[in-house]
């Protein structure tokens, strides 16, 4: 492949283009497609009578090819007196009136617009990277006197970010209509390495500047116009095509399970995310099916963050379910709306097809799946922007379950749900106990349809106070075992919480821990109206809020001396993704602070940590640091999450599980839900001796 330039700046070269004619001779090397690709989008917007004038031929077939089919008036130019010598006597006796000058494309000898169109297939590429874009505008400049009004300036070109944005910007600031065509990417087997798509930009000049900016990007040669407001927004649309068939060439080429790329597509006419696809490939030596190439997989609505779907180890199980060479997993995105799965298959089917893996047949049939055939259900019912964390959503989806769940999602990390509690409808459960009572003696039916709350009888949803959705939040309330809460010497217990979130752990407790006094920390003030406006959160004498820094509260209270807690909680997430821990933020697992913890515990506290490490050298870093500072750790890992929930006390003696524990959690289980007339309307549903028979020395 030594005929290839180097580097970006040898494209704009008179050396090195000399050198390179010289060495390929006779055979015609098409960069950037050859007619049969281009023909198209050039007789759409240049036609047999316009006067063309034809920037960089080099030894391109291109000029030859229009001539063939009626473009009589080509005017070719070229800086390498090699190729000029050598195309003109090429076609001397065969297309006499097809000329080649050797012109500088930037000084031209040419009378103002005496052109009504420009060709230019890679010219402006080559030049971009010269004296910093200066030769580039330049030649733009010149194109630009030389065609007439209503005249076009076509270029086909690879649409680096550097060089399109030059050429755009050139044209929009001098008040012609812009609009790009992405025509896919190369099919020369020689270039087959860029695996970059081709561009033709089509710029019209008109008499009078345009007032606003025309500015439009097209898919194919005759896609409908989207009309975009500025240059950054088409320089994006640009990347995400570059990004998009770079993943095709490379899922053509073939088949790895270590790596799940994703893309997403978006909805055309807004450019708002639509749908999110990620490819699972099967592992080597796994037994397939010989019909089964490929499939594809619908995430039902809501669900996206089940680990089943939301992770890489989920997926592969789900792949290996599935059991099919390759398996493109599909996520909906909110806000959006689906009809159906037919719709859904219906949209998905032409842009899905060109991921299928190497080697599957052309005639194969590809089947859609699904969780029952359904694409589930997700309403947003509120959304709105944190100072702190950017934009959320709190949204109501169905479960797994059947169930109605109600989840405060982050969008900038829309992967990972901050908060969820499940949903209940007291009224229509009333109506459904009376309607069981009418229906004992009725023949059996088939199972009913699932509704919406939309369509369910009684009401308005109410949050589900005794149900913890989140394992973790279940393990810390069984952990109040290791007090003894619950016994008649044990009345009160004081509890510090750094984290709120949606609200669901603190009002747990203020509602069913017997004697417990909460004080919940937390840092975002968007945080606390979420959970007082959707998820009721009902802060009263025994269960305060303080916002602020978890860190400076605790290094506060300590400072001011006099204040002791029977529990600290940390359930509070880190802002920084990079850091392979995302819970807690590092400052809060440092020695000297959990020095400080440990100071403000009673003598029979506990401090809970939720941890979520990744990172297998920093847990265990993180774990030495709390060891080091409470003799007795335990800890319980939640089935199918990264989370474990550490249980640290400073009583010295035995380290391990003590034998009493059980029996304090059926004393705990039995207490709950005894100190709140508040929680009369429900009931708490936790199984703790189960949560703590799985609890281990850390």
């Amino acid at each position: 492949m030594s005929l290839l330039p180097r580097t970006a700046e040898e494209f704009s070269s008179a050396e090195y283009w000399e050198r390179f004619f010289k060495k390929r001779g006779e055979k015609a090397f098409e960069w950037y497609g050859d007619y049969n690709k281009l023909c198209g989008v050039l007789h759409k917007y240049i036609k047999p009578r316009d006067k063309v004038l034809v920037v960089g031929c080099g030894n391109s077939e291109l000029s030859e090819q229009l001539y063939d089919v009626g473009y009589r008036h080509l005017t070719n130019i070229d800086i390498s007196e090699t190729v000029v010598n050598h195309m003109n006597q090429k076609n001397a006796k065969q297309r006499p009136d097809l000329t080649f000058q050797m012109v500088d494309a930037t000084q031209t000898p040419y009378e103002d617009g005496s052109y009504q169109a420009a060709l230019d297939k890679g010219t402006l590429d080559a030049m971009a990277s010269q004296e910093e874009g200066a030769l580039a505008g330049r030649m733009l400049a010149e194109v630009g006197r030389v065609l007439g009004i209503g005249g076009r300036y076509v270029c086909v070109t690879l649409a680096q970010e550097s060089v399109i944005k030059l050429a755009v910007e050139h044209f929009i600031q001098v008040g012609w209509a812009v609009r790009l065509h992405c025509l896919g990417d190369p099919e020369s087997q020689e270039v087959s390495s860029f695996a970059l798509p081709v561009f033709v930009l089509v710029c019209t000049k008109f008499r009078k500047p345009m007032p606003m900016p025309i500015l439009e990007m097209c898919q194919g040669e005759d896609g409908a116009p989207v009309r975009l407001p500025v240059v950054a927004d088409l320089l994006s649309v640009v990347r995400e095509r570059q990004a998009y068939a770079m993943l095709r060439q490379r899922l053509r080429t073939g088949t790895d399970a270590s790596s799940t790329p994703s893309l997403t597509l978006c909805h055309a006419p807004t450019g708002r995310p639509r749908y999110t696809l990620t490819v699972q490939d099967c592992p080597p030596g796994a037994k397939v099916p010989r019909a089964n190439h490929f499939a594809i997989f619908i995430v039902p609505q809501g669900r996206e963050t089940d680990w089943l779907y939301g992770l890489a180890e989920g997926r592969g199980q789900l792949a290996a379910s599935a059991n099919f060479r390759r398996l493109v997993v599909v996520a909906m995105h909110r806000e959006q709306e689906y009809t159906d799965m037919q719709a859904v298959q219906s949209e998905l089917s032409p842009m899905v097809m060109e991921l299928a893996p190497p080697g599957m047949p052309t005639n194969q049939k590809v089947p859609f799946l699904s969780v029952g055939g359904e694409l589930g259900w997700r309403e947003v019912v509120s959304h709105g922007t944190s100072d702190l964390s950017g934009q959320y959503s709190v949204e109501d989806v169905r479960g797994e379950d059947g169930q109605l769940y109600r989840r405060l999602v982050f969008l900038a990390n829309d992967g990972l749900v901050q908060s969820e509690s499940r949903l209940t409808n007291p009224a229509a459960a009333a109506l459904s106990q009376k309607n069981k009572k009418s229906r004992r003696k009725a023949k059996p039916s088939a199972s009913p349809p699932m509704t919406t709350p939309s369509q369910t009888p009684g009401g308005a949803l109410e949050v589900d106070k005794g149900y913890l959705c989140c394992a973790h939040h279940r393990v810390m309330v069984a952990g109040l075992a290791m007090l003894g809460v619950g016994t008649d010497h044990n009345k009160d217990v004081s509890v510090l919480l750094v984290g709120l979130g949606g609200g669901g752990l603190p009002q747990f407790l203020r509602d069913f821990v017997p004697g417990a006094r909460v004080e919940v920390v937390e840092l975002d003030p968007a945080v606390l109206e979420v959970a007082q406006g959707w998820f009721s959160f009902t802060p009263d004498d025994r269960l305060t809020v303080t916002l602020g820094d978890g860190l400076e509260r605790i290094n506060n209270i300590e400072r001011e001396g006099g204040h002791q807690y029977d529990v600290i909680m940390f359930d509070v997430d880190s802002k920084d993704p990079s850091l392979g821990m995302s819970c807690p933020p590092p400052a809060f697992v440092e020695t000297a602070f959990l020095e400080r913890v440990g100071n403000l515990l009673t003598p029979r506290g506990v401090f809970m940590l939720n941890l979520v490490c990744r990172d297998s050298a920093l847990k265990k870093s993180v774990l030495g640091r709390v060891r080091g500072v409470f003799p007795r750790v335990l800890s319980r890992g939640i089935e199918g999450e990264v989370n474990e929930v550490l249980l640290c006390s400073r009583e010295t003696g035995e380290t391990g599980v003590p034998p009493s524990l059980l029996k304090a959690g059926k004393t705990l289980q039995g207490a709950l839900g005894m100190n709140s007339s508040r929680a009369a309307t429900c009931i708490p549903q936790i199984d703790i001796t189960e949560l703590l028979e799985d609890l281990k020395v850390a």
